[in-house]
């Protein structure tokens, strides 16, 4: 019996009795601690890893999601570029079966175009200052203001107002005949190149509404004419449109930031930054889902010119009177 009394008393695993109130208890109690410190440590430094290796998983799921949701990996012309001709065939859409087709003018040939060899910088300042006097008239509360010479709609806070019946005899001393003249010969080339992109007639294509001058900074959004960015297709939108153009009067990264022009393609975007002077051009149906970035700063001009092949509802030059 004596030999499992020391066996008893030899091995103390700070469990139970064997921890008692003496010094070897006083020594298994601070083993313990020191035991328990020592697994609280690797605790916090695990619990660090895993709220570290969290963070950085997070930063690159958010960063592939916001690189997915830009997703421009392909600039069909950048700024400061001299684009002699570019266009780029891809396959039409059904878009144009459904409506009644005009033989030499419906797209058979689809596709998209970027050119800075048709209007001038200097035409293209000139064009800009008859949109700055005339949008000087009004301008919407929010950060997109429309000018339609055609229609004579002009933004004005929320609303919209006839710039000619709103404000009369006026308009002489906004706008002159050489404005309008250079504005008609200035859509003339836009057209006849746009017309040589696709091998159609120029004289089969109309001009349709709306055509019209834009103004975009980056003041909040007021109504949901302020929100120009959302993706849409032109001829879902406006169903006249079969060809649409777009005179692009200010600078990318010298007058404005953001504001560059998005076509969605499936898998990957591609994108265009405007220049005073450059134009884009394409056919208006599903095949050409495109958006405008937000700006961030300074203030964007462009004209858009739109097209038809249905002359039923083309509509003509405006006119000073």
């Amino acid at each position: 019996m004596a030999p499992q009394r020391r066996a008893a008393a030899r091995g103390p695993d700070c469990g139970g009795a064997a921890a008692g109130p003496g010094r070897g208890g006083r020594r298994c109690h601070g083993s313990a601690k020191r035991s328990q410190g020592q697994q609280e440590s690797r605790w916090r430094w695990l619990r660090a890893l895993f709220l570290l290796a969290s963070a950085a998983i997070g930063a690159l799921v958010s960063w592939r999601y916001l690189g997915a949701e830009d997703g421009v990996t392909e600039v069909l012309a950048q700024h400061q570029e001299n684009l002699q001709d570019k266009f780029i065939e891809i396959p039409c859409s059904e878009d144009y079966d459904s409506q009644k087709r005009f033989e030499g003018c419906t797209p058979r040939k689809c596709g998209r175009g970027v050119t800075d060899a048709v209007i001038t910088r200097e035409e293209a300042e000139r064009i800009r200052r008859i949109a700055e006097r005339g949008l000087s008239l009004g301008g919407s509360d929010g950060g997109a203001s429309i000018l339609d010479l055609h229609s004579g709609a002009l933004s004005l806070g929320k609303h919209f107002v006839n710039l000619y019946r709103y404000f009369g005899d006026k308009i002489q001393d906004i706008f002159t005949e050489e404005d309008f003249a250079l504005y008609r010969d200035v859509r003339q080339r836009i057209q006849q190149r746009i017309a040589q992109a696709f091998g159609i007639n120029s004289s089969a294509m109309y001009l349709t509404k709306p055509t019209f001058f834009s103004r975009i900074n980056n003041t909040e959004a007021k109504t949901t004419h302020d929100e120009y960015w959302h993706p849409h297709v032109d001829k879902v939108t406006y169903g006249s449109f079969d060809y649409t153009s777009l005179l692009y009067l200010s600078d990318y990264s010298e007058d404005f930031g953001g504001g560059r022009f998005v076509f969605m393609d499936a898998g990957s975007n591609k994108t265009i930054e405007p220049q005073a002077g450059r134009v884009s051009f394409f056919t208006s149906g599903s095949e050409n889902l495109h958006r405008v970035e937000k700006v961030q700063w300074g203030t964007r001009y462009a004209i858009t010119i739109s097209f038809t092949c249905n002359p039923d509802h083309g509509i003509g030059d405006p006119v000073l009177t």
